[in-house]
């Protein structure tokens, strides 16, 4: 279940909004670059968790976030995990009430461990992004058509698409559904961690890759749907 505003994740959020202060950039600059809307990125920053369409996307969210940001995406997801994981309590029906009362503060004193360890590994990663920018402008936040090879150990499915033209995109990450509408020259990064769908409304009017590796299918002037899984490679289908 996704955390709240009390969760012992604290610090993620905290991380993540001093790496767009110290970057200079405004939130609605941030959603312009990552596609993400504004109020999305704003529950990231407070830990508001419950507002967002569950845990699968706060994860992918918070990689898209990371990654923009100049963070370790893979570390800053992985703290999320870890504590989300860790700090399920026992079913309250099974214990008597003196064992409720020790269980409540254990987990209470767990809570304060755990939210002095997260905020201190999440500001010495803001440290070292920051120290390995330098004195350099900031990244440009557009993902380019050509991106790198794709790390082996990225245990997602990450798809760039770069307009040609005007071009709507309809998409489901994880069952998380959104629509975009780009213009000619933009970019949309779209992650998932186990199934990515999407659509768009013409094929000749975008490029498409996956993972680094270029994926463009299509006959232009026909909507086309593209399928991807984690570790098979994806497949494409036109829907006609």
């Amino acid at each position: 279940m996704a955390g709240s505003v009390t969760d012992p994740r604290a610090g993620v959020g905290s991380a993540l909004r001093r790496a767009r202060e110290v970057r200079g950039a405004s939130l609605d600059e941030a959603a312009r670059d990552t596609r993400l809307r504004v109020d999305q990125l704003d529950a990231l920053e407070r830990e508001d968790f419950d507002v967002l369409p569950g845990d699968v996307y706060v994860r992918a969210s918070l990689r898209t976030y990371a990654s923009y940001l100049g963070l370790d995406a893979d570390k800053v997801a992985g703290a999320y995990a870890r504590t989300a994981e860790e700090l399920e309590p026992p079913p309250p029906a099974k214990l008597g009430p003196v064992e409720r009362m020790i269980a409540a503060s254990r987990i209470r004193d767990n809570q304060r461990f755990l939210l002095v360890a997260a905020a201190s590994i999440l500001l010495i990663l803001l440290a070292f992004g920051l120290l390995s920018r330098g004195e350099s402008a900031p990244p440009t936040a557009l993902i380019p058509a050509d991106t790198s090879s794709p790390v082996p150990n990225d245990p997602t499915i990450r798809v760039v698409v770069v307009a040609r033209s005007d071009v709507a995109i309809g998409s489901d990450a994880d069952g998380a559904k959104a629509s975009y509408s780009l213009r000619p020259g933009e970019t949309l990064t779209l992650v998932a961690l186990e199934r990515l769908t999407f659509t768009v409304s013409d094929a000749g009017l975008v490029e498409v890759s996956l993972n680094g590796t270029p994926a463009t299918e299509g006959v232009s002037g026909s909507p086309h749907t593209y399928r991807f899984r984690l570790g098979d490679g994806g497949d494409s289908s036109s829907n006609g």
